[in-house]
């Protein structure tokens, strides 16, 4: 029986996103007060990006306090994706002073993220944190932040002007310059690529065991990953699920993380 025309044969990574076989990524969620009650809420886009990009099936994490049992929860999952968030990770947790007032936080987020990011890789279970999830690694891993690098001496405004529309802020702002022996190299395909920018902290003293992977034109760190690390443990301080499937980078950004996602559920 012939195929109908109207139909498109499917490619490699559409029949992985419709395996039953999908790797499960976890996405430990924001705690929010929408009206009086809490929710745990993710972003739609970083679950597309683990759906499409990374061909995964995500598994949201509530964050609960007390956090749920750590091995319950990495027993689940053979990736875990720590998201941006409006929050910032509590000062207190990097000896950091304490934040200006209005400074929005979670600590049902950090409770529950600081303990998954040493425990995940120890396991082998490939991690990438973005922007809040990329503080948040350095932290977890004994490093500190810089609370606004606008105001550090010659160092750029990586903040995005929240007045324009929300394409231009996630827009590329600025270069970024990839270390020669770092695994972006290859997914990027060029050692100076764009990046967007939307952030005021950002990594003071890196975590122990942590390797710079790539940097912004003032010196920020941009990108690092956990050097004894079995598999996949990677942040970047930019937004690469932000329309995930027009940009290359991101494609394959989040094509090897849930390579590597698939490689652990195949080796249980």
């Amino acid at each position: 029986m012939q195929p109908h025309k109207n139909i498109l044969p499917l490619s490699r990574a559409e029949h992985e996103v419709m395996s039953p076989q999908r790797p499960v990524i976890g996405i430990p969620a924001d705690r929010r007060m929408i009206g009086q009650h809490p929710f745990h809420a993710v972003g739609e886009k970083y679950i597309d990006a683990v759906v499409k990009a990374a061909g995964a099936l995500p598994f949201l994490i509530p964050v609960l306090k007390p956090a749920l049992e750590l091995d319950e929860v990495l027993e689940h999952v053979d990736g875990l994706l720590f998201t941006g968030s409006p929050s910032n990770v509590e000062p207190h947790r990097y000896q950091g002073a304490p934040s200006e007032p209005g400074t929005a936080h979670d600590a049902h987020r950090d409770e529950t993220t600081l303990a998954l990011f040493p425990a995940a890789v120890e396991r082998g279970i490939p991690v990438l944190g973005i922007c809040r999830g990329f503080q948040e690694m350095n932290v977890a891993f004994g490093g500190t932040l810089h609370q606004k690098v606008q105001e550090l001496p010659g160092h750029l405004d990586h903040r995005e002007d929240k007045e324009l529309p929300v394409e231009v802020q996630y827009g590329p702002a600025h270069e970024i310059v990839i270390e020669h022996s770092s695994s972006l190299l290859q997914m990027a395909a060029q050692m100076r690529p764009r990046v967007n920018s939307l952030h005021s902290q950002g990594v003071n003293r890196l975590g122990d065991g942590l390797l710079v992977d790539a940097r912004a034109p003032d010196g920020i760190i941009e990108a690092f990953h956990v050097g004894a690390a079995p598999r996949f443990a990677i942040g970047v301080q930019w937004h690469p699920e932000w329309q995930v499937m027009s940009n290359s980078f991101s494609r394959a950004l989040f094509a090897a993380f849930g390579a590597a996602a698939r490689a652990r559920l195949e080796s249980r």
